[in-house]
């Protein structure tokens, strides 16, 4: 036991010694570096001065006060508990309505957690945000008001404005949040929500179409008499070019299959296809068993659910509308509105809460129900706008942008008479 004892110390006082060489070795180094680098010393102080510049102004505590983080925290805490609360509610209505469809179409449960209500979640979230931005805003003023809170902040000199400031704060990232979700997130979802409902809800699948026929450009028509989304594939395809409304070519084919192995799109396979060439009485017929070709369409183009514009992505939606309008076709109205719609529904919050914020901030016999009922109310009301004013600018023919921007413009009226009332 001696022995191991003193093999263990020894092995100590090697380890100490290696250690106070290496130390001794770093401080010579270190000596060595401070002695030649004495011209930066100036360069460090500069720096030094810059960074603690930029800290200073970066700091989040320079704009946003203890009591401001107080604000926000329960503000975007009253706002989650809301979503959840509500939507933990509409997914048992959901799932009670629905139950007999599912057992009936014969639904996995895989399918209706993951591919449903998955994306159920986020869908119907993001759908009624003004909803929860109103709720979350009348609940937590009429407690800080009830509680004489506001009052208090007031008598320190703080204004109403002032006050907005953390709600504000909020909205950026609530906007923020809503508008990712509602560009790049939820259409994701939303394919994989529709095909669900369409095979277990409704039991129809759109996987092929009929007579299709638009035009691919402003002088050029396709006619495809029958489309199978499953195998990308059209029979009785028919191409007519023009020159000043006079037909210069016209190729057919038998089918016609879409490249979904390439990475380019566009790339399409003609089979037993024909080409006729008209120049005044002269005619140039040309013909082949197989041809690839390029043909500015996709299999999206051809087929048409409802609700497909909630599917695409913004950059996706900018893409199908530039496209669809080069070719001539009008129907990209409800394209248009989904677009304009995500970028209004984002500042949405920041409307709703300078409403809710100014109705509640006053402390008032009755407690916060009269509030809530009037948010309630306010925030269905917007959220029916929306429905309205798109509905009329597909089928009134009205600005898209404009019908999207409608229910903001008339409820920021209100927040600024709302605004006005607010005690200062």
């Amino acid at each position: 036991m001696e022995y191991k004892s003193i093999r263990k110390h020894h092995k100590l006082l090697r380890a100490a010694r290696s250690v106070r060489t290496r130390l001794t070795w770093l401080l010579r180094l270190w000596t060595w570096i401070c002695a030649h680098t004495k011209w930066l010393r100036p360069v460090g102080r500069v720096l030094r001065r810059v960074l603690r510049f930029i800290a200073h102004w970066l700091n989040p505590r320079r704009y946003i006060s203890l009591l401001d983080f107080y604000i926000i925290k329960k503000f975007i805490g009253t706002y989650v508990f809301s979503i959840i609360l509500i939507i933990t509610i509409a997914i048992v209505f959901d799932f009670n309505e629905n139950l007999s469809k599912f057992t009936q179409y014969h639904a996995p449960w895989r399918a209706i957690i993951f591919d449903y209500y998955a994306n159920f979640i986020p869908y119907y979230s993001n759908l009624f945000s003004p909803l929860f931005v109103f709720i979350a805003v009348i609940y937590f003023t009429s407690k800080l008001a009830g509680n004489s809170e506001i009052i208090a902040m007031m008598a320190t000199g703080m204004s109403f404005r002032r006050l907005l400031r953390p709600y504000m704060f909020t909205c950026v990232l609530i906007a923020a949040t809503t508008f990712y979700l509602n560009s790049y997130v939820i259409p994701h979802g939303t394919i994989i929500r529709q095909q669900f409902e369409n095979r277990y809800r409704r039991n129809k699948v759109t996987d092929a179409a009929e007579n299709v026929q638009f035009k691919l450009s402003k002088n050029t028509v396709v006619y495809i008499q029958h489309y199978d989304d499953n195998m990308k594939r059209g029979f009785g395809f028919s191409l007519d070019k023009f020159q000043d409304k006079t037909l210069i070519s016209h190729m057919t084919a038998s089918e016609i299959q879409y490249d979904t192995i390439s990475d380019s799109k566009y790339h399409w396979k003609a089979m037993n296809w024909k080409v006729r060439t008209l120049k005044g009485l002269k005619e140039n017929i040309q013909s082949g068993a197989m041809k690839d070709t390029t043909l500015l369409m996709e299999p999206t183009d051809l087929i048409y659910s409802k609700g497909q514009q909630e599917t695409f992505t913004s950059p996706e939606l900018l893409d199908y509308i530039s496209r669809q309008t080069s070719r001539g076709s009008a129907n990209v109205k409800q394209y248009e509105v989904e677009f304009h719609k995500r970028i209004a529904m984002s500042f949405a919050s920041f409307i709703l809460t300078i409403i809710g914020a100014s109705l509640s901030a006053r402390k008032r016999k009755g407690g916060m129900g009269l509030y809530l009922g009037i948010g309630l109310a306010l925030s269905f009301g917007y959220i029916m706008l929306q429905t309205v004013s798109a509905t009329f600018a597909i089928n009134a023919d009205a600005p898209p942008m404009l019908a999207a921007w409608i229910p903001n413009i008339i409820f920021t009226v209100i927040a600024f008479f709302c605004y006005r009332q607010a005690p200062n």
